[in-house]
């Protein structure tokens, strides 16, 4: 009789423990990346009151089972459901990411690494990209020797708007292109100003120059000369004249800047005197000759066949180091047609593809991340930038990881161990979503059938209990 009282308080115990799993589980339907937990039970060990014989040949005697009272339930485990993805839930944050397969993002809390499926993701104080409850995210940094990957060793946070991060470094013009139309009829073609084309390009610290180059017509039909007028900066003040102003009288007067020749399609061009009174100078060049077709009006080539463009270098003859780049300028896409004696000619940074073209200093504007986990950052000069590479790791029994709370799991003996460097998001097939959040994976209509089911044993077990003390009472009334 006393066996099962102890029976129904075991009963009792086991099906608590389930209500509690049962309510965590209802209680995180709405938690990001909650993983839902079931409880499984075991009976416990069984009393035998006879054991089993066999059948006697010799007496006749059959065989007998074993008898064997049991003493009540145990919980056999609790198991979390880590494999089943929950919801997905749109946000279009770019700092929301959510994981297509079974990885986990690392994350490190307390110098220990830690794995979780919440994607949600801020950026604290010192540009790291960190979880909502200040885990680091753990990734790959880029590699040093060429920006345009990370290399995959040893995970470490993802710093990605550090201070370095936060501007793209200005890169020199080194191509630029003319387009359009040249009409040989053209007057301004034979005029003394000739026709005027504006080459904008950067130096090496971003800043903006505009190079004024004037074509005119040549000695042979045909061909026409280009020369450099003047090279001016964003100001609009000529790179060859520095202009002083005397502090007490305010009289102002110009001097050379140092910069006194350069080079421009193979010819050494000087600049003339400095007109100290207005700053103005002349510059002395045997200009170079471009050709077209006059058959075709197509364009022929260069001065020297060899040549692929007019390269302006403006290191000149001086030894001090200066900012600018050489920048080649290709004329080979202008075509000579008649257009009414009209001429249309533009500029453009950059080759026919598209390189070269340079880039003024950019201010961080935004951040995006891919499939694969790299961090982009975007910048206003049109720039992109690889800023690292969130990894993920990977376990052979992922429900043998171990909650720690906060949506973090830790590894254990059980789960397999983590190699310190995890794996790139889309090896074997998974990836990652932005702008997406994985939602718990809690179903309500079976933790409300398994509540239904739990509430009714727990009930069943204290009627046992209950029972038995009738038993006991009635026992105890035998003596009246």
């Amino acid at each position: 009789m006393m066996r099962s009282l102890f029976s129904g308080v075991s009963g009792l115990k086991v099906h608590q423990t389930k209500m509690d799993v049962i309510g965590n589980n209802i209680a995180n339907v709405n938690t990001i990346g909650f993983k839902s937990s079931s409880v499984t039970f075991s009976d416990v060990f069984y009393q035998t009151t006879q054991h089993a014989t066999g059948p006697n040949a010799e007496t006749g005697a059959t065989g007998r089972n074993a008898m064997q009272i049991g003493l009540g339930s145990n919980v056999a485990s609790i198991t979390s459901s880590i494999t089943v993805s929950g919801a997905s839930q749109r946000t279009d944050n770019p700092f929301d990411v959510m994981i297509d397969g079974d990885s986990f993002f690392i994350v490190n809390s307390g110098g220990s690494n830690y794995f979780t499926k919440s994607g949600s993701f801020n950026i604290d104080a010192n540009g790291t990209l960190c979880t909502s409850y200040g885990a680091s995210v753990m990734g790959w940094q880029v590699d040093p020797n060429d920006e345009t990957k990370t290399v995959a060793a040893a995970v470490s946070p993802l710093r990605i708007m550090a201070p370095e991060n936060m501007f793209a470094e200005p890169v020199g013009t080194t191509e630029a292109y003319i387009s359009g139309n040249i009409d040989s009829k053209d007057t301004q073609l034979t005029s003394d100003t000739g026709k005027m084309v504006n080459v904008s390009f950067y130096d090496k610290l971003g800043h903006s120059y505009t190079a004024e180059l004037v074509i005119k017509k040549g000695e042979e039909e045909g061909n026409f000369t280009v020369a450099v007028k003047d090279i001016k900066d964003e100001d609009g003040q000529s790179i060859f004249v520095t202009k002083q102003e005397d502090p007490d009288t305010k009289n102002v007067t110009y001097i050379s800047s140092g910069l006194t020749s350069f080079t421009f399609g193979g010819q050494t061009v000087n600049v003339g005197e400095i007109n100290e009174q207005d700053g103005t100078f002349t510059i002395e060049m045997d200009a170079p000759t471009i050709s077209f077709s006059t058959a075709t009006g197509l364009f022929t080539g260069y001065q020297e066949e060899d040549m692929k463009g007019l390269v302006l270098d403006l290191n000149g003859d001086t030894t001090d180091p200066n900012p600018f780049t050489d920048v080649n300028i290709d004329f080979s896409s202008i075509t000579m047609y008649s257009t009414s004696g009209s001429s249309s000619l533009e500029a453009t940074k950059g080759s026919l593809q598209g390189l070269g073209a340079g880039r003024q200093v950019g201010n961080l504007t935004g951040v995006s991340i891919d499939a694969s986990g790299k961090i982009y950052g975007k910048y206003d000069n049109g720039d992109s930038r690889l800023l690292g590479q969130i990894a993920v790791a990977s376990f052979a029994n992922p429900a043998g990881l171990e909650a720690v709370g906060n949506s973090m799991f830790a590894a254990t003996q059980n789960s397999g161990e983590f190699d310190g460097i995890g794996e790139d998001p889309t090896q074997g097939g998974g990836s990652l979503s932005t702008g997406v959040l994985e939602m718990s994976n809690v179903d309500l209509s079976q933790q409300f059938t398994d509540m239904i089911t739990t509430q009714r044993g727990f009930q069943a077990n204290s009627r046992i209990i209950t029972t038995s003390d009738t038993l006991l009472e009635e026992l105890i009334n035998l003596k009246r």
